[in-house]
């Protein structure tokens, strides 16, 4: 049985991927942060033994903080083992504040649970794929990666730098079979696009060309591809409708 992790997996486009890693036959390991998400977690963990028959666990683990990276991957050893197959670097927050409004320990937030976790997981889950010559790595970055967003200056400096990151081991550990990839999503609905004025978001909606919003599962179909597509790395595809074409 093939085994993954993936971070900010309890909710959203997190809970999309888990239930679609286990219809793919993966036991499956993620993180929760406070005790309220322990429930919805434990929630799912149920779900995929019920639904796909696979294994999980949840675990409680700060994934900005270098020891809770630890913590998550050793539960992961300790559970299913050494072999592990797929690490999804999802875990991810916003400010959405002007950039002279924002305090140092907000953007350092930010920038620790975007990009700063991506680099703990992959320190710690990397040495495992070189020891079995295999494995694959999806960060999910954002079309905020891509293109600059009014206030989110710290938003999209992580999301940037979780795509120069996957390029950088992506050259680095192509030898050993490793494949590191970005998926950058465009606006999904999701409980943060549900939590911000409904009116201001059909009006940037509609600048969209494909004239609507997308659903969580439109990631996890991105994210089943680049599991399957054993030839491609250090790349990104941009689930976005049409928004942003480089």
């Amino acid at each position: 049985m093939k085994t993954a992790i993936i971070t900010g997996g309890s909710r959203g486009i997190g809970e999309a991927m888990v239930m679609k890693l286990g219809e793919m036959g993966y036991n499956v390991v993620i993180n929760y942060r406070s005790d309220s998400s322990k429930a919805l977690s434990e929630a799912l963990i149920k779900k995929l033994a019920e639904q796909y028959g696979v294994k999980g666990i949840a675990v409680q683990a700060d994934v900005s903080k270098y020891e809770d990276c630890q913590k998550l991957v050793e539960a992961a050893v300790t559970e299913f083992g050494t072999k592990i197959d797929v690490l999804i670097n999802n875990a991810g927050i916003t400010n959405n504040s002007a950039f002279c409004k924002l305090e140092k320990d907000s953007y350092m937030h930010v920038l620790e649970t975007n990009l700063i976790s991506a680099f703990h997981m992959c320190h710690f889950v990397v040495p495992y794929m070189v020891e079995a010559n295999e494995g694959c790595v999806i960060n999910v970055s954002s079309i905020g990666g891509l293109m600059g967003v009014i206030n989110q200056a710290d938003y999209c400096a992580s999301k940037s730098g979780l795509i120069g990151m996957t390029r950088a081991l992506a050259l680095e550990f192509a030898g050993q079979n490793i494949r590191f990839n970005c998926i950058c999503p465009g606006m999904i609905w999701t409980d943060m696009l549900r939590g911000v004025n409904q009116d201001e978001l059909q009006a940037l909606a509609a600048t969209i060309p494909m004239g609507k919003i997308g659903d969580v599962e439109d990631i996890s179909g991105a994210m089943e591809f680049l599991i399957n597509n054993k030839y491609m790395t250090g790349q990104y595809v941009s689930p976005n409708g049409g928004i942003f074409m480089p």
